[in-house]
Formats: C-alpha cells, sequence, structure tokens
C-alpha cells in the first residue's frame, strides 16, 4: 500500500510539474474579440491605440496607452472602467497637453530642478504606471522627446497622488542628468523594484536588452551606467516582472518574425540583477505568437505586440501570478497593416488568457 501511494504521489507530481508553462515553457493562449479599439474623435482622427500599461486599484482598471492620430504622432491616453466589457464605451482622455504644461508641483523640487526636464515636442508614448510605496505616489516612466540630447528619445517620469485624475499628473522630467555615454539607441523603458533597489530595464532595437540600477532611498534618480544583461533575436517592449510566490522573475521581449509579425519571448532569472535564460524565447517556441494562441470567435491579430501582463497589485514589485497568466496586447491582422506605414498600421488592444 504505501509502495502505491508513494508511486500515486511521484506520478501526480509529474503531471503538475509537465503542466507547469515555467518549467516546460510551453505556453498556449485563448483569445477573444478587441476589448479596445482606437477612439472615433472628429477634430483628429486616430489610427491606434497600443503599448498598453494597467493597473487595478480602487475598484477599476486604469488604462494609459500610447495612440497615434492624424496630427500627433505620439499621445498618451487614459481611460477608466470596473469591468472589461465597460472597456470600449469608458471615456478617454489624452494626457499631452496637461504633461506638456504641467509643473513639478509635488516632485522633490531641488532634485527635479537638478536633473532637468526636457524640452519636449509633445512627443509622449510607451507608458508604465505604477505605486511606489516609499513615496506614497503613483509613477509614470514613459518616453519624451528633446533634440537637444545625444539621442533624442529620452525615458522620463512623472508623478501624481491620483491615479483617477488624468490630469493631476506632473511634467516630465528625465530619469539621467546627460545621455549615457555607451548607449547609441534605447527604447521601451521599464522599472521594477526589490527590496533594495529600482532595476531599469530597456531594449535598443538591436538584439540588446540592457539595465541599469539605483538604490531605493535614491529613487527616481541615481542610475548607474548600464548594462547589456541579454543578446539574441529580440527587438524592443521589454516587461519584466516577479512571479507571486516564487523565487524568480519573468521578462517578456518582443520580436519579429515572419512575414513581420509580432511576437513575444520569455526569458527567466532567479534576481534582477542576475543571467537571464530562455524560456520559451524562438519561433518555433514563443511565449506568445499566432502558434500558441487560439481565438474563441473570428481571428483578429497575427501580431501579438507591446502587452503590459495584468499585475496581482499595483505597486513597484510588479508580480503577476504564475498560475493565472493575462497578457493584455496590441494587435492587428495582417491584412489590416499590409502597406500602410507603421503610424497608420490599426492597432487595437486584446486580451490574451493562459489555456488550462
Amino acid at each position: 500500500m504505501k509502495s502505491i501511494l508513494l508511486l500515486t504521489a511521484f506520478a501526480s507530481a509529474t503531471i503538475s510539474s509537465a503542466a507547469d508553462p515555467f518549467l516546460t515553457g510551453d505556453f498556449r493562449w485563448r483569445a477573444g474579440d478587441p476589448v479596445l479599439s482606437p477612439a472615433e474623435r472628429t477634430n483628429d482622427r486616430c489610427f491606434s491605440v497600443k503599448d498598453p500599461t494597467i493597473v487595478f486599484s480602487g475598484g477599476r482598471w486604469h488604462l494609459f496607452s500610447t495612440i497615434r492620430s492624424v496630427r500627433s504622432t505620439h499621445q498618451i491616453e487614459y481611460c477608466s472602467f470596473t469591468d472589461w466589457p465597460m472597456a470600449a464605451a469608458s471615456e478617454r482622455h489624452i494626457l499631452d497637453g496637461s504633461l506638456a504644461h504641467a509643473t513639478n508641483r509635488g516632485m522633490e523640487g531641488s532634485a527635479a530642478g537638478r536633473i532637468g526636464r526636457p524640452a519636449t515636442n509633445g512627443y509622449f508614448c510607451a507608458p508604465q504606471v505604477f505605486w511606489f510605496e516609499p513615496h506614497h505616489k503613483w509613477y509614470m516612466i514613459y518616453q519624451a522627446n528633446d533634440k537637444s540630447r545625444k539621442v533624442a528619445l529620452q525615458p522620463v517620469f512623472s508623478t501624481s497622488t491620483n491615479i483617477a485624475a488624468p490630469h493631476s499628473w506632473t511634467g516630465p522630467s528625465f530619469l539621467y542628468p546627460a545621455h549615457p555615454d555607451n548607449v547609441e539607441s534605447w527604447i521601451d523603458f521599464w522599472v521594477i523594484c526589490d527590496d533594495t533597489r529600482a532595476h531599469l530595464f530597456f531594449t535598443s532595437n538591436n538584439g540588446k536588452f540592457w539595465r541599469a540600477e539605483t538604490k531605493l532611498a535614491e529613487f527616481p534618480y541615481g542610475w548607474t551606467r548600464p548594462e547589456v544583461v541579454l543578446r539574441g533575436d529580440i527587438f524592443e517592449a521589454s516587461h519584466t516582472y516577479g512571479l507571486k510566490g516564487r523565487e524568480q522573475f519573468l521578462t517578456i521581449i518582443e520580436a519579429i518574425g515572419e512575414r513581420g509579425r509580432r511576437y513575444y519571448k520569455a526569458y527567466t532569472a532567479d534576481r534582477l540583477d542576475g543571467k537571464w535564460e530562455p524560456l520559451a524565447a524562438s519561433a518555433e517556441k514563443p511565449f506568445a505568437s499566432p502558434r500558441n494562441v487560439q481565438f474563441t470567435g473570428t481571428p483578429w491579430s497575427d501580431s501579438f505586440s507591446h502587452g503590459e501582463m495584468l499585475r496581482t497589485g499595483a505597486d513597484q514589485r510588479m508580480e503577476i501570478d504564475p498560475e493565472n497568466l493575462v497578457l493584455l496586447y496590441q494587435g492587428v491582422r495582417d491584412g489590416r497593416r499590409a502597406g500602410k506605414p507603421y503610424g497608420e498600421i490599426p492597432w487595437e488592444l486584446g486580451l490574451l488568457r493562459l489555456s488550462p
């Protein structure tokens, strides 16, 4: 009897391990219809909604994303809703005007003045939003354009004490007082914190994944010289998360596949400053691509691009539940992007849920 029980327990453990995609790298997703499409604005036709970041706070989802339109190439849009079926009907707010003209009210004034604010032309995009517990503030990390710098595209931040007030954000301030001398290009900035440090990750559109850090007490300033921590067939939109209940971290990074389709690869590490190991990191074994996504309705996307995992909380630890993965992504069908300039591709947002 004892032998039978041991064999049964071993078999159960084996089945459980085999079903864990974080051990096998075998991810399977199901997708529904788009949850958010470009807003219909008569005064400025909107081409796309993309680059989402989302947190749940105060009983509501708070969604920030990039929009591209006829008049402006890069703007940040905000909407809020209690449940996903309500997303499409939610009120949209464009943040760019308030970001461009806001003073640094509520900022650590001397530090903000020393680091400086960008002489931006209204180019804001690719936001990441989180609650930074040590400061009791919301932070938005995003990209701005300042042609006076060696590289015009720069990581900046704004803060707010009320995420539900779209025009409460402070004006943008640089993360770096000067452009790092070893970085020729950078894009899609992402912050995640452990107990003592904040870590800044980004890509450079050339197969390199970078990291910098600062002490938690010095955030959002004091960043080190960035270092390359991963090289491979990767492109942009890297997002890094802590896996709740596990001593492990997940990074998903967008790649470009056949016919120009965007898809996601995944890597894991035991530490944020550790070595990133491939988990689902090839076109044949992706994290999310047409190979492993099944639509419940009419398929509407062949690309799975710049997305955000739904987090278990809203704070700087960026935790996700490894047993309940949901990815909010930007997608588009091949035929709808064919022949269009990148800025006019009609990206929409949808949800991927891990199949049981």
